[in-house]
């Protein structure tokens, strides 16, 4: 089968070449099937497994791709499942979907129809950057913070890299989950991004932390109260201000450490009088049960609104999986706002 390999095992985006002499998947099992991939979208962990600083798991394929969407071509025997030959589904992976052909568990598929009118939102290129980031969103707010289980004090939640597409999955599951009586704050990093998180993800403050310290903005709007929860990607160079600007008894979940991970002279006194819960997760290496637990999750508090296209889950560019050197750069240069999309074609 045709599948993007990366030359030499790791390196720059350039090292991405789509050949067609790779190993198609091995049959599957019990609860498993092999999928025809329509589409597979990027995330930034796929950058780091191509530079070889990403800590793949073990069961994980070395080919790149963790979500998608296409066809069921097979089933394994002695699966239980409603799904069948010809279904239409997005999923998510451990790797392996910048490929023809995937072999995934059935427990992560979900079906979907191609929509038979221009006001529908969930195509074949909009299903394929649904489930990594909102799978993700899902764990973070309701499975790790459980801001559905204490709503009614919750006040004030920060979200940084608001404009990217957990940010904005994050975001509108926020503002379903807590109401319209909720302040919710999104770092950004530029004009550009505010007016994007506002407009398209709920936000009702984005900031430009290149314009404005954060700390700052969010001690004056929140006179001094800070904020309830906290989901930051960033790390290194934010985990002292997160601290500083949390609230008493606050929530502070780390997916990521996009500035790095190493926090020098760090004041963790905070943690301790401020009664701080703060947890690192992460999702890919996760048992497939969990996942499927958080499945369940997305299934219910957030699938039925993006079926209505009261979520969104923007596309902010396509490319052809031939691209995919151009799709990795454009990644890589900070721009997009939402999923970047290849097209298997």
């Amino acid at each position: 089968m045709k599948a993007v390999v990366i030359k030499g095992g790791k390196g720059p985006a350039e090292a991405l070449s789509l050949l067609d002499s790779v190993q198609a998947p091995d049959a599957p099992g019990p609860n498993e099937a092999i999928v025809k991939i329509a589409a597979f979208a990027l995330n930034r962990m796929d950058i780091s497994q191509r530079n070889g600083v990403y800590p793949v798991p073990p069961h994980a394929p070395s080919t790149l791709g963790v979500e998608f969407s296409g066809t069921i071509e097979v089933i394994g025997p002695d699966s239980t499942t409603d799904l069948k030959v010809g279904d239409r589904v997005f999923g998510l992976v451990a790797g392996g979907a910048y490929a023809e052909y995937v072999r995934c568990s059935t427990k992560l598929l979900l079906p979907y129809s191609e929509p038979t009118t221009l006001e529908s939102t969930l195509t074949f290129l909009t299903a394929a950057g649904i489930p990594e980031v909102w799978f993700t969103a899902t764990q973070v707010l309701l499975q790790i913070a459980q801001i559905h289980l204490i709503k009614d004090r919750i006040k004030n939640v920060l979200i940084h890299a608001g404009a990217s597409a957990v940010g904005t999955a994050a975001l509108q599951l926020a503002r379903s989950v807590l109401g319209p009586e909720a302040k919710l704050f999104a770092t950004v990093g530029s004009d550009e991004k505010v007016k994007f998180v506002e407009s398209v993800a709920g936000a009702d403050y984005g900031i430009n932390y290149k314009k404005y310290d954060f700390v700052k903005f969010i001690t004056d709007k929140t006179d001094g109260a800070g904020v309830d929860v906290i989901l930051d990607l960033v790390g290194q160079d934010y985990f002292m201000k997160n601290l500083t600007i949390a609230a008493t008894d606050a929530r502070m979940v780390l997916i990521s450490t996009i500035s790095g991970g190493v926090v020098e002279h760090a004041n963790i006194g905070m943690i301790l009088y401020k009664r701080l819960r703060i947890e690192g997760t992460t999702l890919r290496s996760r048992t497939i049960e969990y996942q499927s637990e958080i499945k369940e999750l997305f299934q219910k508090y957030a699938l039925p609104h993006l079926l209505s296209g009261e979520f969104v889950n923007p596309v902010d560019k396509v490319f052809s999986w031939e691209d995919i050197v151009q799709a990795h750069k454009y990644m890589e240069s900070n721009a997009a706002m939402g999923k970047i999309v290849c097209v298997v074609d």
